[in-house]
């Protein structure tokens, strides 16, 4: 693929600068090109508009592979293990709506399954699905599509809220039985934090000309 500079990190659909509106005071004003770690800021308020973030499309790949290994791990092995007297109970995530389940709290064991589990999947894996053939100049079938699910599913993705709200109950859980803390609940803490450097780490703007640049070529060979 051809860049327009030397010095940018992927090559723009156009020349020159863009047109951008602040998401803060909506000011639409000229946004410059960017050179790698650079950022442009609004004129009116100082907001920054947005940053050229370095490798972005690496970091993005690495950390959604390293997350989907961390998501496997957390939901195959238990996060914790309570012990009291001669009771010992060993809890994973699937094992936790269950018990929601057998308590009468079918909603909240659904909300638990899909802010766990079934939306992180589905962002991870569609981040790599995504990110990982556009390093190489390939979009895979359905690409565009993909990127807008990832947009919509990011806000529902509460990995973390899931974790804070575990270790306010661990801490409470302490004083009542013996809590032993499983590998489950350690790579639940690398899952959260891998998925949250792929997500901040993305560059949406490279993301998007790239997809762009990948359709019109493929459109120019048919």
């Amino acid at each position: 693929m051809k860049r327009h500079h030397p010095w940018l990190s992927w090559p723009q659909l156009r020349e020159g600068p863009m047109q951008l509106a602040c998401h803060l005071c909506d000011t639409l004003q000229a946004a410059p090109r960017l050179r790698e770690g650079d950022g442009a800021y609004c004129c009116v308020c100082g907001e920054r508009l947005y940053r050229n973030r370095p490798h972005s499309l690496a970091h993005a790949t690495g950390f959604s592979a390293a997350a989907l290994i961390f998501m496997v791990l957390a939901h195959t092995f238990p996060f914790l293990t309570m012990t009291s007297g001669s009771i010992s109970t060993r809890l994973t995530l699937m094992e936790a709506a269950h018990v929601l389940i057998r308590d009468n709290d079918p909603l909240v064991a659904a909300g638990v399954v899909f802010f766990t589990m079934v939306a992180p999947f589905i962002l991870v894996a569609g981040m790599l699905y995504v990110a990982a053939p556009l390093r190489h100049g390939v979009a895979l079938p359905g690409a565009m599509r993909v990127t807008r699910w990832l947009q919509w599913m990011e806000p529902w993705s509460m990995l973390e809220v899931f974790l804070l709200g575990l270790i306010v109950s661990l801490l409470k859980l302490g004083k009542m039985a013996e809590v032993e803390f499983g590998l489950g609940l350690w790579a639940l803490g690398g899952l959260v934090l891998c998925t949250a450097a792929a997500l901040g780490g993305i560059d949406k703007m490279e993301l998007w000309d790239r997809l762009e640049i990948t359709r019109k070529g493929e459109a120019n060979q048919t």
